[in-house]
């Protein structure tokens, strides 16, 4: 293993150490921190309806403040390591120069992560929804993989997952599947996989042997809060009760304690079958449902702000976020972003912390010149 040069080491530290100084705006954090502290300290604060909003807004801006000036004490200690190296070799110091240079290069990588997970929802659960497209059995079976996918990336990331929802086919595959994702940042990390997916491959399916193309959708939804409020009116939802067909025990298949909610106006539609008891179900769905809700709110204050700045973006079937291509060459490519991964097997086993942090710095700088903007 080649071992950097201390002075190599260093510099490369300050360097991500400015990098991060500019992203955190610390001027600007430090006179929000100071304005909030106002508002808190005064006369009937408590007593004001957002009183709780504001001091969990506080409360996380004071954490990202501490968390940098952790890395500066840090940053400190190892300037004074570097120096007393310059001055002489010594194996220990040297052994623990490396180790904490290490450590600090960790903690850099995961703080910058945390500079482009800070909207609103982002430390919230998720709920994932994949939908087999046109193709038949490829698409069904490519809806299979890219859960699988998921799957995998939550248990590298330490998060877990819960099936809500699934419609397996008897063939091959499934036509859908909904599952909650559930660890802090978990909607944060996943929302840029919500769009269509495109996979090209020689079919297995195919007798001949010749190449498909499979599409499959994804939705991302943040679980809320109990205290956002999406008005949900008992009159404008259809409720359905179903005999369960997947997994859950002799109980669950033999009674019809799964759920499906219709939510008229819109035409969504949610189902849960994954609880024993219908009542059980039923909640699931509707906080399904309320997610649903949210992000199509989202969805459309988005489509308003690009259609006022005349940024125009295809929503259709066919404008896939990413291609997956398997023949005649081997390629991940994300068509936001433009990162392109050349392991396919690796990014299908759940290797998608490049491609995650590849369209969250596209987002971020998107987001912030449409802020200018507007």
């Amino acid at each position: 293993m080649v071992v950097l040069p201390v002075s190599t080491v260093m510099g490369n530290l300050r360097s991500r150490m400015c990098e991060l100084r500019d992203s955190l705006d610390l001027e600007g954090l430090d006179r929000k921190i100071g304005e909030l502290m106002e508002r808190v300290s005064s006369d009937g604060f408590w007593e004001r309806e957002d009183s709780t909003e504001v001091a969990r807004e506080l409360s996380q801006l004071q954490q990202r403040r501490e968390s940098f000036s952790a890395l500066e004490r840090e940053m400190e200690d190892l300037e004074t390591l570097a120096e007393l190296l310059q001055a002489g070799e010594d194996e220990d110091l040297s052994r623990e120069f490396y180790d904490r240079a290490a450590e600090m290069e960790r903690r850099l990588e995961r703080t910058q992560v945390l500079t482009l997970l800070d909207e609103e929802y982002d430390r919230s659960d998720a709920i994932v929804g994949i939908h087999a497209g046109a193709g038949g059995l490829d698409s069904q079976d490519w809806a299979e993989m890219l859960y699988r996918m998921y799957v995998r990336w939550a248990e590298r990331n330490g998060f877990k997952v819960r099936v809500l929802d699934e419609l397996p086919d008897q063939e091959a595959g499934i036509k859908s599947v909904t599952f909650q994702v559930s660890g802090e940042y978990a909607y944060g990390y996943l929302k840029g996989e919500r769009g269509v997916h495109r996979l090209v491959r020689i079919s297995p399916f195919d007798a001949a042997k010749r190449r498909h193309t499979s599409f499959a959708s994804v939705e991302v939804m943040p679980v809320l809060p109990d205290d956002v409020e999406i008005e949900i009116r008992p009159e404008d939802i259809k409720m359905d009760t179903f005999r369960a067909s997947g997994a859950g025990g002799q109980y669950v298949n033999m009674t019809d304690s799964a759920v499906r909610i219709t939510h008229i106006p819109t035409g969504i539609v949610v189902s849960c079958q994954v609880e024993r008891s219908q009542h059980m179900n039923r909640a699931t769905a509707l906080q399904m449902l309320k997610s649903k809700l949210f992000e199509r709110q989202l969805r459309e204050r988005q489509e308003q702000l690009e259609a006022i700045q005349g940024e125009k973006r295809a929503i259709s079937w066919g404008s896939q976020i990413r291609s997956y291509t398997l023949q005649p060459f081997q390629l991940v490519k994300d068509h936001r972003s433009g990162c392109e991964i050349g392991n396919v097997q690796a990014v299908l086993d759940g290797d998608l912390d490049d491609l995650m942090m590849a369209y969250l710095k596209f987002y971020k700088t998107g987001r912030l010149w449409r802020d200018s903007d507007s």
